[in-house]
Protein backbone atom coordinates (compact mmCIF):
# COMPACT_ATOMS: atom_id res chain seq x y z
CA UNK A 1 0.00 0.00 0.00
CA UNK A 2 1.35 3.09 -0.88
CA UNK A 3 1.22 6.20 2.05
CA UNK A 4 0.74 9.11 0.37
CA UNK A 5 -1.78 8.92 -2.56
CA UNK A 6 -1.32 12.44 -4.36
CA UNK A 7 -4.45 14.27 -7.05
CA UNK A 8 -5.12 17.24 -8.47
CA UNK A 9 -2.18 19.58 -10.32
CA UNK A 10 -2.80 20.07 -14.31
CA UNK A 11 -2.21 23.31 -16.29
CA UNK A 12 -3.81 27.01 -15.69
CA UNK A 13 -2.44 30.10 -16.91
CA UNK A 14 -0.57 32.94 -14.88
CA UNK A 15 -2.30 34.48 -12.32
CA UNK A 16 -4.39 30.83 -11.88
CA UNK A 17 -5.14 28.38 -9.34
CA UNK A 18 -4.74 24.87 -8.53
CA UNK A 19 -5.27 22.39 -5.82
CA UNK A 20 -3.21 19.04 -5.02
CA UNK A 21 -4.38 16.82 -2.09
CA UNK A 22 -2.23 13.62 -0.72
CA UNK A 23 -4.67 11.34 1.35
CA UNK A 24 -2.21 9.24 3.96
CA UNK A 25 -2.50 5.95 4.87
CA UNK A 26 -0.39 3.05 6.28
CA UNK A 27 0.71 4.53 9.38
CA UNK A 28 -0.18 7.17 12.27
CA UNK A 29 -1.07 10.67 11.00
CA UNK A 30 -0.65 12.95 14.09
CA UNK A 31 2.29 14.37 15.26
CA UNK A 32 3.60 14.36 11.42
CA UNK A 33 5.41 17.02 9.56
CA UNK A 34 3.77 16.93 5.92
CA UNK A 35 4.57 18.84 2.91
CA UNK A 36 4.70 19.35 -0.55
CA UNK A 37 8.07 19.95 -2.38
CA UNK A 38 8.86 20.77 -6.30
CA UNK A 39 11.15 19.66 -8.93
CA UNK A 40 11.28 21.66 -12.37
CA UNK A 41 13.19 19.55 -15.09
CA UNK A 42 17.01 20.43 -14.92
CA UNK A 43 16.78 21.92 -11.18
CA UNK A 44 16.88 20.71 -7.50
CA UNK A 45 14.44 19.91 -5.33
CA UNK A 46 12.72 22.77 -3.63
CA UNK A 47 10.43 22.81 -0.86
CA UNK A 48 6.99 24.66 -0.92
CA UNK A 49 5.18 24.27 1.89
CA UNK A 50 4.62 21.82 5.08
CA UNK A 51 2.05 21.47 7.87
CA UNK A 52 2.64 19.85 11.44
CA UNK A 53 -0.02 17.46 11.13
CA UNK A 54 -1.14 17.69 15.17
CA UNK A 55 -1.88 21.45 15.43
CA UNK A 56 -2.07 22.60 11.61
CA UNK A 57 0.86 24.92 12.12
CA UNK A 58 2.28 25.62 8.66
CA UNK A 59 5.86 26.78 6.88
CA UNK A 60 6.36 27.97 3.51
CA UNK A 61 8.98 29.25 1.44
CA UNK A 62 9.62 32.42 0.43
CA UNK A 63 8.96 31.86 -3.15
CA UNK A 64 5.36 30.72 -2.60
CA UNK A 65 4.39 32.56 0.79
CA UNK A 66 0.92 34.46 0.23
CA UNK A 67 -0.06 32.64 -2.37
CA UNK A 68 0.00 28.99 -1.65
CA UNK A 69 -1.66 27.88 1.57
CA UNK A 70 -1.39 23.70 2.68
CA UNK A 71 -4.51 22.56 5.13
CA UNK A 72 -4.97 19.56 5.79
CA UNK A 73 -8.16 17.23 6.87
CA UNK A 74 -7.22 15.49 9.98
CA UNK A 75 -10.47 13.20 9.40
CA UNK A 76 -9.21 12.55 5.89
CA UNK A 77 -5.89 11.80 6.62
CA UNK A 78 -5.53 14.44 4.41
CA UNK A 79 -3.57 17.59 3.15
CA UNK A 80 -4.33 20.11 0.57
CA UNK A 81 -2.50 22.36 -1.21
CA UNK A 82 -4.22 25.45 -2.59
CA UNK A 83 -1.80 27.26 -5.71
CA UNK A 84 -3.67 30.87 -6.40
CA UNK A 85 -1.81 33.43 -8.02
CA UNK A 86 0.37 31.22 -9.94
CA UNK A 87 3.49 32.15 -12.11
CA UNK A 88 5.40 29.99 -14.75
CA UNK A 89 7.89 29.63 -12.67
CA UNK A 90 5.39 27.29 -10.47
CA UNK A 91 5.62 24.95 -13.01
CA UNK A 92 6.91 22.06 -11.63
CA UNK A 93 6.55 18.24 -10.79
CA UNK A 94 5.38 18.43 -7.38
CA UNK A 95 5.33 15.77 -4.32
CA UNK A 96 3.78 15.49 -1.47
CA UNK A 97 6.18 14.22 1.48
CA UNK A 98 5.96 12.95 5.57
CA UNK A 99 8.92 12.22 7.59
CA UNK A 100 8.03 9.62 10.46
CA UNK A 101 10.04 10.36 13.14
CA UNK A 102 10.02 13.42 15.36
CA UNK A 103 10.74 17.05 13.43
CA UNK A 104 10.80 20.35 14.00
CA UNK A 105 8.25 21.07 11.51
CA UNK A 106 8.05 24.67 12.20
CA UNK A 107 11.73 25.48 12.68
CA UNK A 108 13.20 23.12 10.70
CA UNK A 109 15.36 24.36 7.27
CA UNK A 110 14.03 22.95 4.48
CA UNK A 111 17.35 21.21 3.22
CA UNK A 112 16.81 19.26 6.42
CA UNK A 113 13.21 18.73 5.30
CA UNK A 114 14.57 17.41 1.98
CA UNK A 115 16.71 14.80 3.72
CA UNK A 116 14.64 13.69 5.93
CA UNK A 117 11.42 12.87 4.23
CA UNK A 118 10.79 8.96 4.45
CA UNK A 119 7.49 8.51 1.98
CA UNK A 120 6.83 10.74 -0.90
CA UNK A 121 3.53 10.21 -3.38
CA UNK A 122 4.25 9.21 -7.12
CA UNK A 123 4.23 13.17 -7.99
CA UNK A 124 1.52 15.00 -9.91
CA UNK A 125 2.72 17.92 -12.25
CA UNK A 126 1.61 21.13 -12.65
CA UNK A 127 2.37 23.59 -15.58
CA UNK A 128 1.61 27.39 -15.94
CA UNK A 129 1.68 28.99 -19.13
CA UNK A 130 2.03 32.61 -19.49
Amino acid sequence: QVPLVESGGGSAQAGGSLGLSCAASGFTYSDKCMGYFRQAPGKQREGVARIYTSDGSTYYADSVKGRFTISQDNAKNTVYLQMNSLKPEDTAMYYCAVIASWYDCYSGSWSSFLSQYNYWGQGTQVTVSS
